[in-house]
């Protein structure tokens, strides 16, 4: 697809004086007209986009009230441009109809800025718009992903407002807003209301109840659906794979699959991933089977989560020949890679294939060279700061104390990454391990605020159920009680070695730690909750 345009290269709508718009228009003959509409319909590039737009600012027929030409050039720009420029292009038509509106909001609805569709909705009803059952999916789409939820509530008065509450599609639309929400009583207080139900409708409930936890309902919703698409067997699975039920996950597909029912991408995805966090390599190699008899070449994300797969199954030597048959290739898998190896294999060898990185699209290692790659070259990859947990962990394993120091100088001098809470556990476990304890507490004391990576956070199932890099986990449990004496108020410290022993699967010491917490007094950081490891979902990063 082409790249997209913005508003600075938008043309002045422009009609010349001595005619106007009606007679510019009623000058072209039908068929001239069905020419252009035409050109519309098979527009395939920007400079087709240019050229029609010429077209239509010449001919006036943008202008004068006829959605056949205004509405197709529109939606054309949904397609091609950024949504300000979309929104150029509607003040400019004269006439604009319910489509025209509705194509806007839906535009601003897809963009980064998905609260201005609710904006220019109201804008458009001071102007006499007068909305339909489509102008709603798309505004409470907007509500959820900008998530405000008093919008949301005030859209969804506005389509009772406007009688179509008892639309399909518009209950549809607010079951789902709400479940983005997370209020889950209002979504199925709509969902049992709806005197009819189609597969949307069951799938954004299933969703719903999938995303605040509670996998019970959500089962019991998905076994009484009437007729499952693909879309709701993913969703279930993907809800017990992210609550760190990777088994009933693998059950689920098993029963898809006696169905006949073939899967998609995403069903490849999340089922090598429940393979890789449940240690099934058997299962994994014959969803990699079933792939090769279908197609030889592997895209991009599938090609990843093989990688990810071998590597958590100790097979790092097969990922590496998927890694090394791959044409393409971005920082996400030179990351699954390098940390396969790192974390879960040699890792000399993921050191390696990082200077294999370096060494393949670095020409030089001044800051200039690489700031100017970082602005101008985008085919070039460059590490980020989980390549750096990766070697970082892999010096951790090795005791290389050295070589860490100045992986960890680069971070920042050489590639501006700011380090995170990730690289000081790992620069800190190595300290420790080497006899540097009081260094290692200073590490993780004076880590800048900014820097703190939430100990939710998907890496931590990789670093700290990694059990001090392949051997016990008690020079973690010694760092964060060394943190807890001397700062014992402090919620992260605590936060900390819940997580160390969770990884480590000692939960009578997590029972013991959070007993502890509360006898203390320790309350929770604000934005802050309290996990255990086991709840956390390890999705790593190669979705």
């Amino acid at each position: 697809m082409a790249a997209r345009i913005s508003i600075k290269h938008l043309i002045p709508f422009t009609i010349p004086s001595h005619l106007s718009k009606r007679s510019l228009f009623s000058s072209y003959s039908a068929s001239h007209q069905s020419k252009t509409l035409e050109f519309l319909d098979s527009c395939q590039s920007l400079a087709q986009l240019f050229q029609i737009q010429a077209h239509l600012i010449i001919t006036g027929l943008l202008q004068v009230q006829n959605p056949s030409f205004s509405c197709r050039f529109l939606n054309l720009c949904t397609q091609r441009c950024d949504v300000e420029y979309t929104a150029s292009v509607f003040k400019c038509i004269d006439f604009p109809d319910t489509f025209s509106v509705n194509t806007v909001i839906k535009a601003y609805a897809c963009s980064s800025v998905p609260h201005s569709a609710v904006v220019f909705y109201f804008e458009r009803l001071k102007n006499g718009f007068l909305p339909n059952s489509f102008t709603f999916p798309p505004l409470m789409s907007s509500c959820g992903k900008a998530g405000n939820l008093d919008l949301g509530q005030k859209c969804h008065g506005q389509l009772v407002k406007n009688g179509v509450d008892g639309v399909l599609h518009v209950q549809n639309s607010l079951v789902h807003c709400y479940s983005c929400y997370g209020f889950i009583g209002l979504a199925r207080q709509v969902f049992d209301e709806m005197p009819q139900r189609d597969a949307v409708s069951w799938n954004s409930i299933v969703n719903g109840y999938v995303k605040v936890g509670e996998l019970v309902v959500a089962r019991q919703l998905f076994d009484a659906m009437p007729v499952r698409n693909l879309v709701g067997w993913n969703v279930m699975m993907n809800g017990y794979l992210n609550l760190n039920n990777p088994g009933k996950c693998l059950k689920l597909f098993r029963e898809m699959a006696l169905r006949g029912l073939n899967g998609n991408d995403a069903t490849v995805v999340i089922v090598l991933t429940a393979c890789a966090r449940s240690a099934r390599m058997k299962e994994g190699k014959s969803v990699h089977g079933s792939l090769i008899k279908v197609s030889k070449d592997l895209n991009l994300i599938t090609s990843t989560t093989l990688i990810h797969m071998y590597s958590r199954c100790g097979r790092a030597e097969i990922a590496r020949l998927i890694f090394d048959r791959m044409s393409v290739k971005n920082i996400v898998c030179w990351n699954a890679m390098i940390l396969g190896y790192c974390i879960h294999g040699n890792p000399k060898d993921g050191l390696s294939l990082y200077a294999d990185l370096l060494s393949s699209r670095l020409q030089g290692t001044e800051k200039d060279h690489v700031k100017n790659m970082k602005q101008g070259d985008g085919d070039r990859v460059l590490p980020d700061e989980i390549t750096f947990v990766g070697v970082l962990c892999a010096c951790a394993r090795e005791g290389l104390l050295a070589e860490a120091r100045t992986y960890f100088g680069d971070m920042s001098d050489l590639f501006g990454i700011k380090p995170n809470f990730a690289h000081y556990w790992c620069m800190a476990n190595l300290l420790a391990d080497v006899g540097l304890m009081p260094e290692a507490i200073k590490t993780l004391k004076d880590i800048p605020a900014e820097s703190n990576l939430p100990l939710e956070s998907a890496l931590w199932f990789e670093l700290l159920g990694s059990a001090r890099f392949g051997r016990d986990v008690s020079l973690g449990e010694q760092i964060a009680n060394k943190l807890i004496e001397e700062d014992p108020k402090n919620f992260w410290h605590y936060l900390l070695l819940v997580n160390i022993y969770a990884a480590a699967g000692r939960w009578d010491e997590v029972a013991q730690t959070k007993k502890r917490m509360k006898k203390r007094g320790i309350e929770r950081t604000a934005g802050c909750s309290l996990k255990d490891l086991k709840e956390i979902v390890d999705k790593m990063t190669e979705t």
